[in-house]
């Protein structure tokens, strides 16, 4: 029966079955036809004709062992196929693009990086130029065998209906982001939707959860600015379309004036500018007269990562600011260690007003933040404690995202995966068959 009361259409129970069967084959353990039949409750011969059809569409393989000396046809393993359907992920940030392109499997195979000074440029030319980057990674997918099927922009601002309505970091008001991101695609590009770059973050977060990890939590994501995305039960909560803008909760009323027009943010004290600024470096070369020059840091890559990886490039400079910042503190660099301090404290006062408001399992903090962590967590755990009034604070409920400042990318890479998983349907029935 569906919402209304009336039978279901034989075209919504294929929808909702194929679905199904896709989601049971996604949680993994080499399944066979038989096994998802038993898990899903529908019978053999139901599974299997749903399965034909996601194998002929490529989203799912079958590995089916020699028969030997049995009769009938074995029982083949199932699992995603890596060679088929993809998501395409693009974050602009202030001070760099990145594109990231994951298979069905939720594996990264494409990474592309360019670190560019997005804040003074005009919007057009940077979402163009996102455009050609995120262009040439498509180009490298389909040449290992992917078929990027959505690309997910991720920008730290407020974003409705596809559009920036307001980014004060890269001073955007009003931008028809997806359109102008479209036209640097080119031609034949897939459909391109838009979302908060913190939103993305807290969704690759869950993401890259190992089974039965929490799906519950508050994640907090540092860059430029500082955005949060609540997950409820595995669902990124919205509010009215607006949720998780903690960067511009207030931690001072008569603060220093904050790029969105108000005083004492939060961003204004541990937002990364702000830090640099504190910890008396150059926000642009990270440098202070007389040091040494920051060491290149590796590229950024989570654990697995590399598994069937086509393409990764990034670019020798890529989070050299922090990683500055990050070797002064372990040095004892007094201003280094006083700015990570004070930047801490805001996080906590804050945090501790989400946390006696929603009462999170966990908070997590992730972006520059997993980096700078170590220097950051003791005045932070102080303020949660002393402030989460409910008195059941623990500090094991403050962790560190295993995948810095790649969560919003990998999250927007794999928005476009997550659509298949839950409704293979609609892509079946545009790409048809791909065999």
């Amino acid at each position: 029966m569906n919402g209304g009361g009336q039978p279901a259409s034989k075209q919504s129970m294929r929808r909702h079955n194929l679905a199904l069967v896709l989601r049971q084959v996604a949680a993994g353990g080499s399944a066979s036809r038989a096994a998802v039949a038993a898990r899903v409750g529908l019978t053999k011969a139901t599974v299997s004709s749903l399965v034909e059809e996601l194998r002929l569409a490529g989203l799912v393989v079958e590995h089916v062992p020699e028969n030997q000396g049995r009769v009938g046809r074995p029982g083949g393993a199932l699992a995603l196929n890596p060679q088929g359907a993809a998501g395409v992920g693009v974050e602009v940030n202030v001070d760099y693009t990145a594109v990231c392109v994951t298979d069905l499997t939720g594996a990264p195979r494409v990474r592309l990086t360019e670190r560019a000074g997005n804040r003074s440029r005009d919007a057009a030319e940077t979402l163009h130029s996102a455009g050609r980057l995120a262009a040439r990674a498509i180009t490298a997918a389909r040449r290992a065998g992917l078929s990027p099927v959505q690309v997910t922009l991720g920008v730290p601002g407020l974003v409705h209906d596809d559009k920036v309505l307001h980014a004060p970091n890269l001073d955007w008001r009003h931008v028809p982001a997806a359109d102008l991101l479209g036209r640097g695609l080119g031609r034949q590009r897939p459909p391109v939707s838009v979302d908060n770059e913190a939103n993305l973050a807290a969704i690759g977060e869950f993401q890259a959860r190992p089974a039965g990890a929490g799906a519950s939590f508050l994640y907090i994501s540092g860059e430029i600015g500082i955005g949060a995305g609540l997950m409820v039960d595995g669902t990124l909560f919205r509010g009215g379309g607006f949720a998780g803008e903690i960067g511009h909760v207030t931690v001072t009323p008569d603060g220093p004036e904050c790029g969105c027009g108000a005083r004492g943010c939060l961003e204004r004290y541990a937002g990364q500018d702000a830090l640099l600024e504190a910890a008396e470096l150059d926000t642009v070369s990270a440098t202070r007269l007389g040091s040494a020059p920051a060491p290149v840091p590796a590229a950024a890559t989570r654990p697995g990562a590399t598994r069937r990886q086509a393409v990764q490039e990034a670019p020798a400079d890529a989070g050299a600011p922090v990683e500055r910042l990050a070797a002064l503190a372990a040095d004892g660099d007094e201003a280094a260690v006083r700015a990570l301090a004070v930047a801490g404290r805001a996080l906590g006062v804050a945090l501790s007003g989400a946390v006696n408001l929603l009462d999170p399992p966990e908070v997590v903090i992730g972006g520059i933040y997993a980096r700078l962590a170590p220097w950051l967590v003791p005045s932070l755990q102080v303020q949660l404690h002393e402030r989460v009034t409910s008195g059941r604070w623990r500090s094991d409920r403050l962790q560190v995202s295993g995948l810095g400042t790649e969560a919003a990318v990998l999250g927007a890479a794999g928005a476009g995966v997550q659509a298949i998983l839950r409704d293979p349907s609609a892509y079946i029935d545009v790409t048809g068959p791909a065999v």
